[in-house]
């Protein structure tokens, strides 16, 4: 097939902006296409050369991409700027200089599809020393048998720039019209489309094997399958009644949902946009390996940063230095992580997707086998509002964002790709921040592990009850200790320690020690959270709940200037939270009003 064929139709796509004439048009190249080459074709409409979960781009920025443009037209730097400059598109730039070059020889090949794709392939997977001239020569050889609206089109595709306005559930229209007989058809290509993220092996299943081939598609491991994506709703009444009374609730953890594919010894590990992050994760793939019971399988869970010395959860964005490839192996070290396992879509040849959830959860813990570092996800049935409450404050003061509340009827298959009312997020739709510092008491530690293995990991701070004359409990603490703090702490607390919870202390939580309440130290907090564990302000802010500091910090001041009873009172921290409420509603009414 001609590569001037498939420019033709680009050209006539950049004219329109209806979707309709959009998917005729596409209907007409795929009717031309050979079906031996319909998957490069789709590839490179979307400006693709493989999907995206392969991992291997074009890489070719715009300085590259004019340096060819140079090369072939033979314009000076100075030209190819003020062109750049003047017209912003760097396909019409390649556009215009190359139509100045002059005609072509009348001996030059016509580029064919096959052609161009293989010479963006060999861009693509040049790599190492070198590699940057190397894409300049095959581009550059490219260009120099192109025409100009081959080169404008070509250009745009290198530097991911396609301005056709063309998007994969517009290729899979025209795919079910062609290949399906009709657009009813287009159920059938998005499930193969949601179950394998590659648009090109839908296109050529469907040119080969037709309809039949595209309704008996299978999942294949190593193939990341699109995610199920969740509804939302704000309240717990809402949400049963959306699921017939009752559901799964589940943590919805702050971390990375991670799609884990084990094929024997092979672990791949997809992120929920379909890239391929296993590099970033080799702790998690020796992991797997260990604690997945099959041969092969398809796994969801969410991955979690730690405290190596607490093995409390930390916010999302300590996972952002896994992102940094040259330091992965400190990185691993540094930044360890949980993984929290909560779906199973495929299994030992079988494939767990028309299963209802909880037949998946039963699987998925049958084949896990839990450890310090992978466990299931942290869930319950829940059948009134009450119940689902309480489960989603004890979600949030664990760290969480909050609880996803899943179907569990005969109905709650896993929708790969789908958002929908089975799955049902409630969080709060709030963030709010806790300015000042706090005064709390130590009233019982935690002992350590990892590098704090023989000191303290966390200690168990609380607040002081003027009226009870009693210390509540209001934060487990973890994080802003050094080395010299925790030897300090040791020495500090030994001659505190008692065998049993002090007379004046009131906690639902249970310490590894017990100590009086006589050591004051300034804390510091994300927010302030309703708690159904933690006992300071009991009541108040809202029946059969306490309050709770979220991600609390030692800041480094040790308050020995004040005693326990001068601590920060259980009143000031209900009153803390009191004002976090009325910031958030005014910010509400704020944002309703612009919006108005």
């Amino acid at each position: 097939m001609l590569f001037s064929e498939l420019v033709e139709l680009y050209e006539k796509i950049e004219r329109t902006s209806k979707r309709l004439e959009m998917t005729d048009l596409l209907v007409s190249l795929f009717h031309k296409t050979p079906r031996e080459i319909v998957d490069k074709v789709a590839y490179l409409t979307l400006g693709e050369v493989y999907p995206a979960y392969v991992g291997l781009e074009l890489g070719v920025a715009d300085k590259l991409a004019l340096r060819a443009v140079r090369q072939v037209s033979g314009a000076s730097e100075k030209q190819v700027n003020e062109l750049m400059a003047r017209l912003g598109d760097i396909g019409l730039v390649a556009e215009t200089l190359i139509g100045r070059r002059g005609q072509q020889t009348l001996f030059q090949e016509p580029l064919t599809v096959e052609t161009v794709y293989n010479a963006l392939e060999r861009i693509a997977k040049a790599s190492g020393p070198g590699s940057i001239e190397t894409k300049l020569q095959i581009l550059s050889g490219l260009l120099s048998q192109a025409s100009p609206t081959e080169a404008k089109h070509i250009l745009r595709i290198v530097t991911g720039k396609m301005r056709l306005g063309i998007a994969d559930m517009t290729i899979l229209d025209a795919l079910a019209i062609v290949f399906g007989g009709s657009k009813e058809t287009r159920d059938y290509f998005e499930r193969a489309y949601n179950l394998s993220s590659d648009i090109g092996l839908v296109a050529k299943t469907a040119a080969l094997e037709g309809l039949e081939g595209i309704k008996n598609f299978k999942l294949i491991v190593g193939k990341p399958i699109r995610p199920m994506l969740a509804e939302r709703l704000s309240s717990p009444e809402e949400i049963l009644d959306k699921l017939d009374g009752s559901g799964f609730a589940e943590y919805k953890y702050d971390g990375e949902r991670m799609q884990i594919h084990k094929k024997r010894d092979e672990v791949m590990i997809f992120s929920r946009r379909q890239e391929n992050i296993t590099s970033q994760y080799p702790d998690v793939v020796e992991q797997v390996k260990s604690c997945v019971k099959a041969d092969e399988a398809i796994l969801e869970c969410e991955t979690v940063a730690i405290d190596a010395n607490t093995g409390e959860m930390l916010p999302f964005q300590e996972l952002m230095h896994r992102k940094r490839k040259k330091e992965i192996e400190r990185a691993v070290e540094e930044y360890p992580v949980n993984l929290f396992f909560f779906d199973l879509l495929y299994v030992d040849g079988k494939d767990l997707t028309l299963s209802p959830f909880l037949e998946r959860r039963r699987m998925l813990e049958a084949i896990l086998s839990e450890t310090n570092m992978s466990r299931l996800s942290k869930g319950m049935v829940v059948e009134n509002a009450e119940q689902l409450e309480r489960f989603f404050q004890e979600a949030i003061e664990s760290g969480c964002e909050g609880i996803i509340v899943k179907a569990i009827g005969p109905e709650s298959v896993y929708r790969a790709g789908a958002r929908g009312w089975l799955w049902i997020k409630y969080k709060r739709d709030y963030k709010s921040e806790m300015i000042d510092t706090v005064d709390l008491v130590i009233v019982g530690a935690f002992h350590g592990r990892g590098k704090r293995s023989g000191k303290y990991g966390a200690l168990l701070m609380a607040a002081y009850n003027k009226e009870k004359d009693v210390f509540q409990t209001v934060c487990k603490v973890g994080s802003g200790f050094t080395d010299e703090d925790l030897e300090m702490f040791v020495n500090l607390l030994r001659p505190h320690i008692i065998p049993h919870r002090h007379a004046r202390v009131d906690s639902i939580m249970e310490a590894d020690v017990w100590v009086e309440p006589k050591i004051v130290l300034e804390i510091i907090g994300a927010e302030i959270t309703i708690s159904p564990t933690h006992t300071c302000g009991w009541d108040m802010a809202r029946k059969n709940f306490g309050l709770a500091i979220r991600f609390p910090r030692y800041t480094g001041r040790l308050r020995d200037d004040k005693a326990p009873e001068d601590a920060t009172t259980t009143d000031e921290i209900v009153e803390m939270y009191k004002r976090q409420l009325k910031k958030i509603t005014e910010e509400r009414v704020s944002q309703v009003e612009g919006e108005v």
